[in-house]
């Protein structure tokens, strides 16, 4: 009986196994065989297997296929292990083949591992290879102060006190073997910007600044200043030289009213000092105005004590009465002398 159970099992095991495995290939068929399909008419061949091992490497199968038949048709060869490797890193695989076709159409050797590189460098600076490529086949220009700053013009001075304002617009291309680890346009607008200052701090007129612009981008250019940046400079042009201010009149204005404030501060200090003295002055009089009045006081004393011991008589006093009073008439005579005239 058992025997008979399991014979008739069998069969319907078969069955659910063979279905199973049909959905398998049905499934495989959905997902994967139009991209065989695509990848083999194009001439760029990948196994069903290897789309198959993509998705359980959580590589999209659809990328690798797309960026594998682009390279072909441009001519390159790259395996499907080089650019899944890639993806994995985090990188976009899309943008490295795109840049790799730009670069082969313009005669550029840019190996797949440079462009790998590069583009790992750029993945958070909102740049991308492909558009490092297109730079280096189309140089751009880049305004040197960058207005975006909010700066326009950079203000130098020469050696008449003379101040000129220069806007200069640098062609620049990307140098693809110091672009991983090279310095970005920022350091290229800073390098510029100390040239123009040197060049002009060292002409000895501003006319000469007005008469050849050209002389600072030739010694800007001597200075190297693409040295261990991510570019190669081609120009400097001078786009716009016009004056700013005489700095150096503003300065001595700026320098004799400094002077001027300290020389009031001083002659301030001098009256304090002097006002102070008077003030001392003062107060030395009334000290010996008290004195005065305190030997006065003495006087009427000593009398008294004269007249006790016999030193002085009544009439020998009644005289220096006299004496007082006559002296103190001719003063009110001599008081009022003035006013009579």
């Amino acid at each position: 009986m058992n025997l008979l159970i399991q014979g008739n099992m069998f069969p319907l095991i078969l069955g659910v196994v063979g279905v199973l495995i049909l959905l398998f290939v049905l499934l495989v068929f959905i997902n994967f065989f139009g991209l065989w399909i695509q990848a083999k008419a194009a001439s760029a061949p990948v196994s069903l297997v290897n789309l198959i091992m993509m998705r359980f490497r959580k590589v999209n199968p659809g990328v690798i296929v797309n960026s594998r038949i682009t390279a072909a048709k441009a001519g390159l060869e790259y395996t499907t292990d080089e650019l899944e490797a890639h993806y994995l890193a985090g990188g976009d695989i899309i943008n490295v083949v795109l840049a790799l076709v730009a670069a082969e159409k313009a005669g550029i050797g840019l190996p797949f591992n440079r462009a790998c590189a590069i583009d790992l460098a750029t993945k958070d600076t909102g740049k991308t290879v492909l558009e490092a490529v297109r730079t280096s086949i189309n140089p751009k220009v880049i305004d040197c102060p960058n207005p975006s700053a909010g700066v326009t013009k950079i203000t130098a001075v020469a050696k008449d006190g003379i101040g000129v304002n220069v806007r200069a617009r640098v062609t620049v291309r990307t140098n693809l073997d110091r672009f991983v680890g090279g310095a970005t346009e920022e350091t290229i607008i800073a390098r510029v910007g100390e040239g123009i200052v040197t060049s002009v701090g060292s002409a000895a007129s501003y006319k000469t600044v007005l008469e050849n612009p050209d002389s600072i981008s030739r010694l800007v250019l001597e200075k190297g200043v693409d040295a261990a940046t991510a570019f190669e400079i081609l120009s400097i042009d001078i786009a716009d030289v016009d004056i700013a201010d005489n700095v150096g009149a503003r300065l001595q204005t700026e320098q004799a009213e400094a002077d001027k404030q300290v020389a009031q501060a001083k002659a301030e200090m001098r009256r304090a000092a002097a006002v102070a003295q008077e003030q001392e002055m003062a107060a030395r009089t009334q000290e010996m105005r008290a004195k005065v009045v305190e030997a006065e006081a003495a006087v009427p004393l000593a009398i008294a004590e004269a007249f006790r011991n016999g030193n002085l008589g009544v009439m020998d006093y009644t005289k220096y009465q006299n004496v007082v009073a006559d002296t103190k008439m001719r003063d009110s005579i001599g008081e009022e002398a003035p006013d009579q005239s």
